[in-house]
């Protein structure tokens, strides 16, 4: 399935600034490892060693909130990979 994934600006160095890509899968997961392969490293900053999403990042496929990385992603969707900020 291809989807429009939507890249925060934290991320984009991984995509030579773009803030939008095409991607490729039937999960989340898959859609992941998609990324991963045309942006080597991106994967690592989202997911951690245990397959889990950080804490820091939230995932959305559509407007919904993804909560693990079998979710489904159909044909069209559009994938949001957001990224919480903090600092003082």
């Amino acid at each position: 399935m291809s989807c429009k994934v939507f890249i925060a600006s934290p991320l984009r160095s991984y995509t030579h600034d773009a803030a939008t890509v095409p991607g490729r899968g039937a999960s989340v997961a898959a859609v992941l490892t998609d990324l991963d392969a045309r942006y080597p490293g991106m994967r690592f900053r989202i997911i951690d060693e245990q397959d889990r999403i950080r804490p820091h990042i939230r995932l959305f496929v559509g407007a919904h909130e993804v909560s693990g990385l079998a979710e489904p992603v159909a044909a069209g969707d559009s994938v949001h990979l957001l990224c919480a900020l903090s600092g003082g």
